[in-house]
């Protein structure tokens, strides 16, 4: 094994000889440019946010590409099992915030050459098969060379644990950091969501039904750094509350990824007894989601959101046709964004799983989308016919009135 030269441990900006932290790795953000600082600003926001709930003391700091986090350690959290608790509670949270690529654990020493040996071979403590080291040095003022760090370690672990090297296609690899001032040991860590800060694209208004559909379109939109707010139209007095229920339980499974959702409940069912007395006939469905539009537009303006969100996908039922659609967007000015217009039905439902709302979307309950539903409805809906419809309902009243009986909640995830 290489000898390492003695060096004085650099222990100015370390609390304790060793600390439990948390990397976050960043993808896009880093891309952005004169931006990025904007980006990363909110990020660090969003992740205490994420965690205030938690009642810890949380450290924050960039490198480069990579964000830091640590439990402050005061009190209980002096304590190195307490403090690695800690960060392994912060670690979890990060896996919900967007703009994360990746989540790992680490542990923090002083930029001395044996304490990184040290705490790198705990790290292969009980894990079986084969694994690799990848060491970066940053700063080259450190005594030992990437190279030479790494074949140290290697060489401890094969002696202690009898682990075989493989550099291709290890079980498990080591990563050991050099930076200015500290060194960071660490695994591989679980995906995050990736995509931006949630808050850094705007706001937008979620159509959210109850169905499969509407919660990914707004998962996606929260992924691409908007902050939705939602909107549920139920067939209340016509149906029970049970959609209510499941958009309620939607809406907080999805504020995980982002926090301080608000939803917005209409009952909807007179209105559509409306329509179909004005004679929609085949139109009933485009009619009534217009209208929705509309109502949803009402009241983006006192909600500040510049845009609407529907779980459309091209073609999958009648109303979602090029005709029908173009129809739908001919009823508001606000632009209508569509996140899944390309994706098919399984792709749908395997994100949805992924984001665990799709078993609540499978619950059963009165969608009031099939209510009043004519025997065929019409796949290739004329703007000049609907409106004709709503010319007799007076529709843009009608959105008004349903926007200002709009009752709020908040289901928050935590």
């Amino acid at each position: 094994m290489t000898a390492l030269p003695a060096v004085a441990p650099d222990t100015e900006h370390l609390e304790y000889p060793r600390e439990s932290c948390v990397l976050l790795k960043l993808g896009e953000i880093v891309l952005k440019g004169r931006n990025r600082h904007q980006f990363e600003r909110l990020l660090h926001s969003n992740i205490r946010n994420a965690v205030q709930d938690l009642g810890l003391g949380l450290r924050i700091w960039q490198r480069d590409g990579v964000i830091v986090l640590a439990p402050a350690a005061v009190g209980d959290l002096a304590d190195p099992t307490a403090q690695a608790a800690a960060a392994d509670l912060i670690a979890q949270r990060m896996l919900d915030v967007m703009g994360v690529v990746r989540v790992c654990r680490a542990v923090r020493v002083a930029k001395e050459p044996q304490a990184a040996i040290d705490v790198a071979v705990e790290f292969a403590a009980g894990r079986p098969g084969s694994f690799a080291v990848r060491a970066k040095r940053r700063d080259k003022r450190f005594p030992v060379t990437s190279a030479e760090l790494a074949v140290c370690i290697g060489s401890k672990i094969q002696r202690q644990y009898g682990n075989p090297v493989n550099l291709r296609q290890p079980d498990f690899t080591i990563y050991v950091e050099v930076d200015q001032s500290e060194v960071f040991v660490y695994t591989d860590g679980p995906c995050g969501q990736g995509g931006l800060p949630v808050g850094m694209s705007g706001r937008a208004l979620v159509l959210l039904s109850g169905g499969i559909d509407s919660p990914v379109a707004a998962y996606r939109m929260m992924r691409r750094g908007l902050r939705c707010r939602f909107v549920h139209f139920s067939g209340l007095p016509l149906t029970g509350p049970e959609s209510v229920y499941k958009a309620y339980g939607l809406v907080r499974q999805l504020d995980r990824f982002q926090g301080g959702s608000r939803l917005y409940v209409v009952a909807f069912g007179r209105a559509q007894q409306r329509l179909a007395a004005s004679g929609a006939g085949r139109l009933q469905v485009v009619a009534q989601r217009r209208l929705m539009l509309k109502t949803a537009e009402a009241m983006a303006r006192r909600l500040r959101v510049t845009a609407l969100v529907t779980g459309d996908s091209l073609g999958q039922v009648s109303s979602q046709t090029l005709a029908n659609l173009t129809a739908l967007d001919d009823s508001v000015r606000l632009p209508i964004l569509r996140p899944l217009i390309g994706l098919d039905k399984t792709e749908i439902v395997a994100q949805a799983r992924r984001i665990s709302t799709l078993e609540l979307s499978e619950l059963p309950d009165q969608d009031c989308c099939q209510l009043l539903m004519p025997r065929y409805a019409e796949t290739r809906a004329r703007i000049a016919d609907l409106r004709r419809i709503e010319s007799r309902t007076d529709a843009d009243q009608l959105a008004s009135e349903l926007a200002e009986t709009a009752r709020e909640y908040r289901p928050a995830w935590k």
